[in-house]
């Protein structure tokens, strides 16, 4: 059963990556790349490992994603569709990407890493509190650095981004 839910949404990952690549609209783009991160963190809950998943949904779905639409909202987006995307460029990596799949699956095909073993079981919520103790108590000065650097990027963009009054 958990093979079957790793195998749909490995598949999901991998067509909204695609998807990401291959739309033109900017926002869209940006949509997929938020669904592929979901994806990502459903087989982080599958291999038994939540702390990732919410750390990625945090991060990556919240934070970053929050960054790029206010990349995507501060650039003309119809230049940049134009820019993005030049004719005849879509060929040499077309190839490079087919070239890459085959090589993956041929890696795939000769591992012994995925053979069909049972998962070994790994100890309790311990490693979560041991984690939160050290990051809220060894290394709180940088933690606490971190997200006033990431406060001040967010009002310097802002402050890029307003236009000025005139």
């Amino acid at each position: 059963m958990d093979q079957g839910f790793f195998l749909l949404f490995a598949t999901v990952s991998v067509i909204t990556a695609l998807t990401m690549v291959l739309v033109r609209n900017p926002v869209h783009s940006a949509l997929a790349l938020m669904a592929c991160f979901l994806q990502v963190s459903a087989i982080f809950v599958l291999l038994e490992a939540p702390l990732l998943a919410v750390i990625q949904i945090f991060v990556y779905v919240g934070a970053i994603m929050v960054l790029f639409l206010f990349v995507i909202m501060m650039i003309d987006v119809r230049e940049a569709v134009l820019q993005r995307f030049l004719p005849g460029g879509n060929l040499p990596a077309l190839v490079l990407l087919a070239l890459l799949g085959v090589e993956m699956l041929v890696l795939v095909l000769w591992s012994d890493r995925f053979s069909v073993t049972e998962p070994v079981a790994m100890g309790g919520g311990d490693n979560v509190r041991e984690l939160s103790t050290a990051l809220f108590a060894d290394y709180l000065l940088p933690f606490e650095t971190a997200s006033v650097i990431l406060l001040a990027a967010l009002v310097g963009a802002i402050m890029l981004a307003r236009k000025e009054q005139g």
